[in-house]
């Protein structure tokens, strides 16, 4: 069950309580259309269904228009709530620009950040930079979740997602932070008394480990100097969408596979795992920071996105 995430402050204390009730009756019905229902812009405001309900009801009455047309199973706008959806979002968005100007947001950052993170990464690696966030900035919290995949930010209450891969959405802003290494490991139990494989093409006749995420029957190899590319036909023993499942199947002998060499520094240097063909690279693995296109971004999204540009090549590219 996604957690309901908190209400912003619209108002602050720079409009009368009209003004304040009027803006939160525009966000609410904002809310509704863009998450699709009542009850989804419940969770996210962390209000009830009737309390939204009310709020809709409250905005067209003061409005005189019914903005929209709800039946059991479908809710969609009318054509005034068509025109007044798109003035709301851009009232909204420059009275929270206004505010922020007002407030000094831009100096000191406050809030909740709703934030999604890989598995790999987001269990240890990127905690650390986000623990620097959080002692730099004591009044934003974060809601830290781990998903590989986010399709609908706004549904989900999304304010930005690390993405492991190419992005898939063209509607948001994906900005490139770093891009990982990719080697090819194995046991050394399989090479018992056998030469341990140098080049690329003596790797196509072992039993394989396929991350299906990025590659599931061939993998192309890359010489770090030369540039040449060989492509090797796999058929995997063993397919998974994890990669610690990869890494744990490799140290049991079950085949050799392709992940990021952060993970797996520790397990080359203790001898549990071989680098096989050393001079060859599977492409790297790109990790972005990705959020939804918006008029005005809060200082505290502004700041997480700068410091994690600065730390994570550090954290993945090593």
């Amino acid at each position: 069950m996604t957690k309901p995430r908190p209400s912003p402050p619209l108002a602050g204390g720079f409009a009368s309580s009209a003004t304040s009730d009027r803006l939160q009756l525009m966000e609410t019905f904002v809310r509704i259309v863009e998450a699709g229902s009542l009850s989804a812009a419940a969770a996210q405001l962390n209000a009830t269904q009737p309390t939204i309900s009310r709020r809709l009801q409250a905005l067209e009455q003061s409005l005189g228009v019914r903005l929209l047309q709800r039946t059991t199973h479908v809710m969609r706008l009318t054509v005034d709530g068509e025109r007044c959806f798109e003035r709301a979002k851009e009232l909204l968005a420059s009275w929270a620009s206004f505010e922020a100007d007002v407030r000094g947001a831009q100096e000191e950052p406050e809030g909740t950040l709703r934030i999604t993170a890989p598995h790999a990464f987001g269990q240890e690696q990127f905690v650390v930079p986000l623990a620097a966030f959080l002692h730099r900035y004591p009044r934003v919290s974060v809601e830290w979740l781990l998903r590989d995949d986010v399709r609908d930010f706004v549904a989900a209450g999304i304010d930005c997602a690390i993405l492991a891969g190419e992005p898939a959405d063209p509607a948001v802003v994906a900005i490139k932070i770093a891009a990982v290494p990719r080697i090819v490991i194995g046991s050394p139990s399989l090479f018992e008394g056998a030469r341990v494989p140098q080049h690329a093409t003596e790797l196509a006749d072992l039993p394989w480990l396929a991350l299906r995420t990025y590659y599931r029957n061939e993998v192309k190899l890359t010489h770090k100097t030369t540039g040449e590319v060989v492509s090797i036909p796999i058929r995997p023993r063993v397919s998974t969408d994890n990669l610690y499942a990869l890494r744990s199947s490799a140290r049991l002998g079950l085949g050799i596979g392709i992940g990021s060499a952060w993970l797996l520094h520790d397990d080359l240097a203790q001898g549990k795992l071989l680098h096989l063909a050393p001079d060859w690279r599977a492409p790297p693995l790109p990790v972005y920071l990705t959020y939804p296109h918006a008029q005005f971004y809060p200082s505290r999204l502004v700041r997480f996105v700068e410091m994690m540009r600065e730390a994570v090549p550090g954290i993945v590219e090593g």
